[in-house]
């Protein structure tokens, strides 16, 4: 089997905890390449730099790993890795280990995410991982077990075409994890509030803040599988047509 060509990124920035433990197991299947935000990209979704100029500079923070720091999105980072950087479509493309959970709803807003649905639409097996612990310094010993059996397989099986895997990891001992769930994403969202204060001169400003809360709890999805003490996985695709609603909608008779 000839050596597998594997691109990580994450939205935490190159400098983050997560990713250094990320590469650590991903390099054992093969050659790692590395381009990464310079700066936290959280919350970016989707997004892309159209308005200014995108700077990639090779960083030596890795042990003999390729890597690079781009000053745009984690999408931005993907985009950059294969047209730029690889010149090719890596054999699989790793997002993570993002700092805090991305469950439900939220890979709406996920650069982590993000990113592997990127590698998805690009036609690249992609699987996206994080942890249910938002410390900068969170422990990460105990995924690397759950991250080389799921590497591996997506490896050995594949995915479907346009679909990557949104992986979940319970803030737990290894001892107290139960195992992997395959689940559906839960139906949650952010009842959002705004902290208005005054800066120095007087001026309002806003913090968003706001609590995420489940609004149909169902068994066998992501939060539940979490809230159980099991690894989740989402498998999670681009194609946002409500295929259910189209018959209804052809009988407005527009």
């Amino acid at each position: 089997m000839s050596e597998k060509l594997i691109l990580i990124t994450n939205d935490d920035s190159v400098n983050a905890k997560g990713i250094r433990s990320l590469i650590q197991t991903a390099k054992q299947f093969g050659r790692v390449v590395v381009v990464a935000p310079d700066k936290a990209q959280s919350g970016m979704g989707h997004a892309i730099t159209i308005n200014h100029p995108l700077r990639l500079h090779r960083v030596d923070l890795f042990d003999g790993i390729e890597s690079y720091a781009c000053s745009g999105t984690p999408v931005d980072c993907v985009k950059l890795a294969i047209y730029e950087v690889l010149k090719c479509k890596p054999d699989l493309l790793l997002s993570g280990i993002n700092h805090g959970e991305n469950t439900s709803t939220n890979v709406l807003y996920s650069g982590t995410m993000s990113a592997a649905i990127e590698g998805a639409m690009e036609g690249i097996p992609s699987i996206g991982f994080s942890l249910a612990d938002y410390a900068s310094d969170a422990d990460f010993s105990h995924c690397e077990f759950y991250l080389k059996k799921i590497i591996h397989q997506t490896l050995m099986s594949g995915l479907s075409a346009n679909t990557c895997l949104n992986v979940n990891i319970p803030k737990l001992s290894s001892a107290k994890i139960k195992g992997i769930r395959v689940c559906t994403q839960a139906h949650a969202f952010w009842a959002d509030r705004f902290d208005k204060r005054l800066d120095q001169f007087g001026n309002p400003y806003f913090w968003l803040t706001g609590d995420f809360a489940e609004a149909n709890p169902k068994e066998n999805t992501d939060l539940e599988a979490l809230k159980n003490g099991y690894v989740s996985i989402v498998p999670t695709h681009f194609d946002l047509t409500n295929y259910e609603s189209i018959k209804a909608i052809e009988d407005w008779k527009l």
